[in-house]
């Protein structure tokens, strides 16, 4: 009986820590995901509410090795400027989330890490992009290319060395941002 009592007072004290802090921890995962929003897109760009990812969409990222998990229309000037997407992909150590721009000619204008679990000193290179072997910071040579499925470690994009898996993971997410885009047209 005590047993009893104690569980449900810690379930009752669980529930309402959640009920108060539920709308803060919204408030600043929407901050968080309006940041790596704007990191992506040019300055002064805006963005629709989010919108709803098809079937198509799912199917065309999916098929690039990656998940669209989040979609929004940008609007530059007052004008349509494409699209920013949550996507996930696999890295070495697990899944990568990052916020991805694409234009309205379906070339991407920037890629921003959200999250990731890539090994520290290694794969914390990629995300948080530093620079190749070619002194380019790594995410920064994704911007201006397009063509879903044209991005290839080793040919099109350099690899940090050592960290050739976690870079493979911010291409599959690129490779289907860019395969949604073009499905979106």
């Amino acid at each position: 009986g005590t047993l009893t009592v104690i569980s449900l007072v810690v379930a009752a004290l669980l529930g309402l820590v959640n009920n108060v802090t539920a709308d803060k921890i919204a408030e600043i995962d929407a901050e968080n995901t309006r940041i790596a929003m704007s990191a992506v897109v040019a300055e002064g760009s805006e963005f629709t509410d989010k919108l709803e990812i098809s079937q198509d969409v799912i199917d065309a990222a999916a098929a690039q090795g990656g998940k669209v998990t989040e979609l929004y229309g940008v609007k530059t000037g007052g004008a349509d400027n494409g699209y920013v997407m949550k996507v996930s992909a696999s890295g070495s150590q697990g899944t990568i989330v990052m916020m991805i721009g694409v234009d309205a000619n379906k070339a991407i204008t920037g890629i921003s890490v959200v999250s990731h679990s890539e090994t520290s000193g290694i794969g914390t290179k990629v995300v948080g992009n530093e620079p190749n072997t070619a002194g380019v910071p790594v995410l920064d040579q994704f911007q201006g290319m397009s063509g879903a499925g044209s991005l290839v470690v080793g040919k099109t994009i350099t690899a940090i060395s050592g960290a050739t898996v976690s870079t493979k993971g911010i291409t599959m997410g690129a490779n289907a941002a860019l395969a949604a885009a073009e499905v979106l047209g």
